[in-house]
């Protein structure tokens, strides 16, 4: 267990899980050049004790702890907390992924992988984290703006007529606007258990959204594919 010295104490706090030293030492050095504290754990238990006695704003994990599976880890910690949190897993197949967002992390980063790239994901967790959307009605990204309050959806400043449907899915969407939703995730959310078998159902409605939400429908800048795992709401 160690705990990052240097940056002031206000910048976020960052918990690495994660067993190969040579990856800690990465990491530690990626953090403390952008400002950030740290703690390190070398196995699931410790991560588990350093998020409970320090509560980090952020959590780094690796699958494959000594101890025990990041998995377990991950569904464990969201029993009682909702600190963001980004797997980073040699484990490179959708399956994986998928696996890794429905047991509770928030994102998924496959080694290996950039500072600069590992950074913005970051950025983008610790953005979701402090801008709820029950704090704020509003949201907007680019030259889109959702009034929650008012159930309306503008595009450069005209409203965009959406289907009962469409505009449930773009909540969905704006409700964990950063994060990777796998398509279970969304079925289940737009549709409920009835509909979770029918992703066709997810794949028309987030075509028809794109083409009245984004400049160009066939290449996003929002509404964005993870292949062969689900969509994201970028930020």
């Amino acid at each position: 267990m160690t705990a990052g010295t240097g940056p002031e104490a206000t910048a976020p706090l960052v918990l690495v899980v994660e067993d190969e030293l040579p990856m800690r030492r990465f990491l530690r050095a990626a953090l403390q050049a952008h400002g950030y504290r740290f703690l390190e754990a070398g196995t699931a238990r410790e991560g588990t004790m350093l998020a409970a006695s320090h509560q980090p704003d952020l959590i780094l994990m690796d699958l494959g702890l000594p101890d025990e599976d990041g998995l377990v880890l991950a569904k464990r910690l969201r029993e009682w907390t909702r600190t963001p949190i980004i797997v980073l897993s040699a484990r490179g197949r959708e399956d994986d992924k998928i696996h890794a967002l429905d047991s509770g992390a928030d994102d998924y980063l496959t080694k290996p992988f950039g500072t600069g790239e590992l950074m913005a994901r970051i950025r983008v967790a610790l953005r979701h984290r402090q801008g709820s959307t029950e704090e704020a009605p509003v949201f907007e990204v680019g030259d889109i703006r959702v009034d929650q309050a008012m159930r309306q959806v503008f595009k450069n400043g005209e409203e965009v007529h959406l289907t009962p449907t469409e505009y449930k899915l773009l909540i969905a969407l704006v409700k964990h606007a950063g994060k990777v939703l796998t398509h279970d995730q969304l079925l289940r959310e737009v549709w409920g258990r009835a509909k979770a078998a029918q992703p066709l159902y997810l794949r028309v409605y987030m075509a028809q959204l794109r083409h009245k939400l984004e400049a160009d429908p066939a290449r996003p800048r929002f509404l964005q594919t993870e292949q062969g795992v689900g969509y994201r709401l970028r930020i």
